[in-house]
């Protein structure tokens, strides 16, 4: 075949949509959540390119409406498993083989299939599975999937392009070559963009996938896999099972082909996972490649300098936004004392403003927490800050699951700075507030630093530069992904690489080359053009 040194599209970050009132898109998305609500989904698996039912049917249930029946998807066991890891080892030689360019022919087709005729089904989906209003499925389901497979493509051939000098009479060459074996991709609920990513990031780059979507976002992974089967992904690249995750690891994690785990969920998940792996190292062929991004306890920290207001919205939006169910969301802060009254005032008359619903409803903010395990674990943190002599509820506190897993958006004001919601992760619209002295501001950036091993995400307001640097250096291992001046969440493909270090995963930034290198083996080519004849060095030349 013809061949080239071929030039990219231009990739560039898919603009995101406001969905205002009189826009076209809000009155296209409002049909297609009509649609979509009528129910009647049969999800099956897909297993080398095969759709697979089971009959063992699970309900899919709106969170926020859980007594509507959208459907089923087939239930798969360990046997499924290892049908798709035979699928993926027998797919591997052939996509292995294929051109760069036509692998990222499949992934920018990908893109634009999402970008357009299915922009709006990818955005409904999202809102009806997961519960998330429309502009927070905007920002994830569509925009940042999107460049999720623009931007992998682009820094694959930046990766492509990383070659060694030569020396004359010597040409050195490296190639890229993917891993042995077959990856393991476990994705979560909370973003549509993360499950597409991280089965796809591994199979851009020659890469086979078994994929395990959480329980609780089926219907949006399977809707992922259709588009992805529409842009040209052969049979078998990646393999889509709903199994028991304990299931899946027995099968997966035993396979002596298993070449790597990409993953993002809780800490103690991925910490199980990676023990189990290092237990298991005599039964592989290499060593796995284990890239994880994992929990969060993520701070905004203000000094007396900085703006009420601008921390107020912060954390209204940092803390509440899609129910505080993200990785990166704001779940505790650090207030002078000085400032709290402002700071409160304003936060309180941010939610009295706030809905609450549906998310077919555009105007409610905040929707369903993903399900009756998290809503119970949720309800049961809020009551005991209500008991508790160390804590107090200054906002919220309420909740409710009659028709869908309601959490109100709830501020505790913690009397110790080690309370256990300044701690422990809990993935929901809690936010708790520690208020300090600002003569003690070391004392409490030392605090905020020792007081969990989560590594994640954080952000600083201050109105003093040279505050601004001492607390930057200060906090320098606390975050992979700091903010100044700005909330913690909605980090940008190419724009803020995003991962944490610590308790909170390898730090290996989805979306950019950090991240795909993970995923190749490098091997360097050194060719002779005259090779030598003699084997002695001149320094051995007698006098």
């Amino acid at each position: 075949m013809s061949k080239g040194v071929f030039q990219l599209p231009e990739v560039k970050n898919e603009p995101v949509r406001s969905y205002a009132p009189g826009t076209p898109e809000r009155v296209a998305l409002k049909q297609k959540l009509v649609e979509l609500n009528q129910g009647g989904l049969d999800l099956p698996m897909i297993i080398g390119g095969k759709e697979v039912r089971t009959g063992n049917l699970k309900d899919i249930r709106p969170p926020h409406n859980h007594r509507h029946l959208l459907g089923h998807y087939h239930q798969g066991d360990k046997t499924h498993v290892q049908m798709a890891i035979d699928a993926a080892l027998k797919a591997k030689p052939t996509w292995e083989a294929m051109q760069w360019e036509s692998r990222a022919a499949i992934f920018l087709k990908a893109a634009e299939l999402i970008a357009g005729p299915y922009r709006y089904e990818f955005n409904a989906v999202t809102m009806i599975g997961q519960s998330k209003n429309a502009y927070q499925s905007e920002i994830d389901a569509v925009c940042e999937l999107i460049d999720f497979y623009r931007y992998n493509v682009k820094n694959m051939d930046t990766i492509y392009r990383m070659q060694p000098n030569s020396s004359p009479g010597i040409w050195n060459r490296m190639v890229w070559r993917p891993l042995e074996g077959f990856i393991f991709a476990l994705t979560p609920f909370n973003f549509t963009s993360i499950a597409g990513n991280l089965p796809g990031a591994p199979a851009l780059m020659g890469n086979t996938v078994v994929w395990k979507p959480s329980k609780t976002a089926i219907y949006s992974a399977h809707l992922i896999m259709k588009v992805l089967q529409e842009a040209g992904l052969p049979e078998g690249v990646i393999n889509l099972v709903y199994a028991d995750g304990r299931d899946a690891a027995d099968v997966i994690f035993n396979h002596r082909d298993f070449a790597g785990l990409h993953f993002t969920g809780s800490t103690g998940v991925f910490n199980s996972m990676w023990r189990t792996i290092a237990g298991n190292m005599s039964k592989y062929k290499s060593y796995p490649r284990i890239v994880g991004e994992t929990g969060g306890k993520d701070y905004v920290f203000a000094d007396e300098t900085a703006d009420p207001k601008q921390v107020a919205t912060a954390l209204t939006r940092g803390a509440f936004e899609y129910q505080g169910q993200k990785c990166s969301a704001a779940s505790r802060a650090y207030i002078p004392i000085t400032l709290w009254e402002d700071v409160k005032r304003f936060v309180s008359d941010d939610l009295s403003k706030i809905k609450i619903g549906v998310p077919e409803d555009f105007s409610n903010f905040v929707n369903a927490v993903i399900d009756e395990d998290s809503f119970d674990k949720l309800a049961k943190a809020i009551d005991d800050a209500k008991a508790s002599p160390d804590a107090e509820i200054v906002c919220g506190g309420t909740y409710d699951k009659s028709e869908g897993y309601f959490i109100h958006p709830t501020i505790i004001l913690a009397k110790k700075p080690d309370y256990i919601t300044m701690k422990e992760e809990l993935f929901g619209p809690i936010l708790t507030v520690y208020l300090y002295d600002p003569a003690d501001l070391d004392k409490t950036l030392d605090i905020l630093d020792t007081t969990t091993d989560y590594a994640l995400t954080g952000a600083i307001f201050s109105a003093d530069r040279a505050n601004i640097e001492k607390m930057t250096a200060r906090l320098t291992h606390t975050a992979g992904n700091f903010y100044i001046n700005d909330k913690p969440t909605g980090a940008v493909v190419d724009q803020q690489p995003f991962g944490g270090g610590r308790g909170s995963g390898t730090n290996d930034k989805a979306g950019s080359v950090f991240n795909l290198l993970r995923w190749v083996s490098p091997q360097c080519i050194k060719e002779t053009f005259i090779p030598a004849t003699d084997y002695m060095y001149p320094n051995f030349l007698e006098e």
